[in-house]
């Protein structure tokens, strides 16, 4: 991942009575292998959090009695009006209140504008310190103070390439949206004159129920729907670590290459009402797995999230409950009967 450009601020908030304040740094870093690791660990760390996804309003939108919209100071940026320490500097400042409303200890505003592929990024995230232990070289214990990637909890990331193109997305922009800090992150998007555009959980919920849709309906193979199950979380997984969305036309090819429009025909007959681009969410690709089994002429197979929901395991009697039996399999039981 190139750096173009990296810079830290200091956010200062010496007690919850005071009110915030910002120590800005006046040029950037000079590229460095250390440079390169911080990225790749905040990079890490920022998709491994759950994010809202979205977009920003239109600039009248986004005007706020005589405050330059955010879509302004990027344009500047990018035109070369303005530098890097200016751009950032002005972001740092929209920061201040959401501090003070919602946080209580100072930290560091890391800055990045870097490329990943054909694709350019600014991403921000404001990361606090904790106090370590470490060991000389004489093998002397001694104190060490490291910044807490995984404790940052106000962060965002901007695809700068897609936004300056125009390109017809709901889900260009990101921003940490952790569980129990749902007014942070709604106080962040105000500050950047952005709405969500894409719910990612219901999303990627929506595109696992049309996976187990059809492979129900292609009637598959026990072994052949564990593979294409695994391929599915494989890639997905990998989306989400890139911070990438998931393209429900590659996915389809990835799928089954014999025929590849298969999986995405599917989606598109039945209509779902997904999205081209799915920012895939982590925590729900975690939860999806098939429990599959066959003995005796019996053959099952259903999602793991329906245990305990429509499914149920009864390990004394060594049985399972199905509260809601699909609706092909009702009907040949009902003209069996």
């Amino acid at each position: 991942m190139p750096i173009l450009h990296c810079i830290v601020h200091h956010i200062d908030k010496a007690t919850s009575e005071q009110p915030a304040t910002l120590r800005a740094a006046g040029t950037p870093l000079p590229a460095t292998p250390l440079v390169d690791s911080l990225l790749a660990a905040f990079h890490d760390a920022y998709h491994a959090k759950t994010k809202a996804w979205g977009h920003f309003l239109p600039e009248q939108a986004q005007a706020e009695a005589a405050t330059q919209p955010v879509t302004q100071a990027l344009a500047d940026y990018l035109a070369e009006r303005h530098d890097f320490p200016a751009l950032t500097r002005a972001l740092a400042e929209r920061l201040l209140p959401l501090v003070d409303d919602h946080l209580s200890t100072s930290g560091h505003l890391l800055c990045f504008d870097y490329r990943h592929g054909e694709t350019r990024y600014l991403t921000l995230g404001l990361v606090h310190q904790r106090e370590g232990f470490g060991i000389d070289d004489a093998l002397t214990l001694v104190p060490a103070t490291q910044l807490n990637l995984a404790r940052m909890s106000l962060a965002l990331r901007l695809n700068l390439s897609q936004w300056q193109e125009g390109v017809a997305s709901r889900h260009y922009l990101s921003w940490i949206h952790d569980r129990g800090g749902k007014k942070l992150a709604e106080a962040l998007a105000g500050a950047l004159g952005a709405t969500e555009g894409i719910d990612a959980t219901g999303e990627t919920r929506t595109l696992l129920k049309a996976f187990s849709d059809f492979v129900e309906q292609e009637e598959l193979p026990e072994e052949q729907s564990r593979e294409k199950t695994e391929a599915l979380i494989d890639y997905a997984s990998a989306q989400a670590s890139r911070g990438e969305p998931i393209t429900l036309e590659e996915l389809s090819e990835l799928l089954d290459e014999q025929q590849p429009r298969a999986f995405y025909e599917h989606i598109r007959n039945a209509d779902y009402g997904l999205s081209p681009e799915i920012p895939p969410d982590k925590r729900t690709l975690r939860q999806f797995r098939r429990f599959t089994g066959r003995a005796g002429g019996v053959s099952i197979s259903f999602d793991s999230h329906l245990l305990g929901s429509s499914i149920e395991y009864d390990e004394q009697q060594d049985r399972l409950i199905i509260k809601q039996v699909p609706k092909q399999l009702k009907e040949q039981l009902k003209r069996q009967g």
